[in-house]
């Protein structure tokens, strides 16, 4: 199911504008030094941001990850400078989407995304159970 769910998603979900923009990000934060920390953390949410079903996100240090020294102050950048952009299209999105009953997944799926946008140092995505 969540194949097709993915499918779906990718295709009418927004799923490849999504991919796009955190790629898209994660290219234009990779062309500084300063950038490349919240780079990386972009490529691995664009991963996620392209086929979101069966699939959640999990701190790392829930998975026994040391945590960086300084993500938090990090993260908090990140939100001032881009989560609060990507807060607002993907909550727009989700409520778009949840207005027609078929499009409550996909909806569901934007606003996952858009917790996600707030604080992406240090996440890690995992298969669901």
């Amino acid at each position: 199911m969540a194949l097709i769910g993915n499918i779906l998603w990718f295709i009418l979900g927004g799923g490849f504008f999504a991919w796009l923009g955190w790629m898209f990000s994660g290219l234009l934060l990779a062309l500084t030094v300063v950038g490349l920390p919240w780079a990386f953390a972009a490529f691995r949410i664009a991963g996620f941001a392209a086929f979101p079903f069966g699939r959640t996100l999990v701190d790392a240090r829930d998975l026994g990850e040391l945590r960086v020294p300084g993500t938090s102050i990090a993260n908090l950048l990140w939100v001032i400078f881009a989560g609060v952009w990507l807060w607002i299209a993907h909550a727009l999105a989700g409520i778009a989407y949840c207005i027609t009953i078929i499009g409550i997944p996909f909806g569901l799926a934007h606003f996952k995304l858009a917790t996600i946008s707030f604080a992406p140092l240090g996440k890690r995505s995992m298969p669901t159970a």
